[in-house]
């Protein structure tokens, strides 16, 4: 069996994260469905493969965590590497922190925030991501975290080919000296995982301030269920602080709003009052 092969003494665990994929992975949203039963041959095979480019005793940051793919697929099929998996929805953090205690990962570390907000929080030699964004994007999010000589590993579809040929004068441009696309996994995976491999030289790469589009969707807590607004956290105290941060942060806005609204009363004349002509 190809996890077999994959996974190794690993499997067990590497068989519980599917469990935990297509039970509360699919009430949280987090997986489709129509994914359950491809499941291990389309995601987590598919992202485990990439261990093999990961060097030993190695630190990854996985950027867009979602529901583990890859970064808890490398942290179960890599357990001399250390993860952090940074992802900046809440209800996502949450299911993977308790995905972490489940699968009791001693190697992983769960940060809610965006990727731009860990810049001088986090770096690693490796970073890592599957389905985030356009390479262009993505590398503006991900090679600030790399340590110098470092490698951003994307996972990509068919097209990879032909959007690292379009990306790549911005890539340079940030910093990038060597590109690549590889095919990792056979005969374990069919078809192989393709990846992008970006490298950095002696040199950080160059940061530019873009953030990720806003989510609109609103928690029942009045919060924005999108990109974390608050500083970025490890899970393990992130609900207390975040919903501490989102009531701040409210009650200002609130306070900025009657203060807007009183000075356009002092503005504004009453609806029906003539304005006074100087004599």
């Amino acid at each position: 069996m190809a996890a077999t092969h994959v996974f190794g003494g690993q499997l067990a665990c590497a068989e519980q994260f599917v469990s935990l994929l297509c039970s509360s992975g699919v009430t949280h949203g987090l997986i489709g469905p129509r994914e359950v039963p491809r499941i291990w041959d389309r995601h987590v095979l598919n992202c485990a493969v990439v261990g093999s480019l990961l060097p030993a005793q190695g630190e990854v940051i996985d950027v867009g965590a979602g529901a583990g793919l890859p970064g808890l697929a490398l942290a179960i099929a890599r357990p001399d590497c250390r993860v952090h998996l940074v992802e900046p929805m809440l209800r996502r953090t949450t299911w993977l922190q308790d995905a972490v205690e489940r699968l009791e990962l001693p190697n992983a570390l769960v940060h809610r925030g965006r990727a731009e907000e860990l810049w001088d929080a986090l770096s690693a030699p490796v970073v890592t991501s599957r389905a985030v964004a356009r390479l262009a994007q993505l590398s503006r999010w991900s090679l600030p975290l790399l340590r110098p000589h470092g490698q951003m590993l994307a996972i990509k579809g068919s097209s990879a080919r032909t959007e690292l040929a379009e990306d790549a004068a911005e890539l340079r441009r940030l910093g990038a000296v060597a590109t690549g696309v590889l095919e990792v996994g056979a005969p374990e995976v069919d078809p192989p995982t393709t990846v992008v491999r970006v490298r950095l030289g002696d040199r950080p790469a160059k940061r530019v301030g873009a953030k990720g589009p806003a989510v609109r969707r609103r928690t029942s807590a009045g919060t924005r269920d999108g990109r974390a607004k608050t500083a970025p956290t490890s899970v393990g105290s992130a609900s207390a602080g975040s919903s501490a941060a989102a009531g701040s942060s409210s009650e200002s806005e609130n306070a900025s709003r009657t203060r807007r609204g009183r000075s356009s009363d002092r503005r504004a004349p009453a609806q029906g009052t003539p304005r006074r002509r100087r004599g």
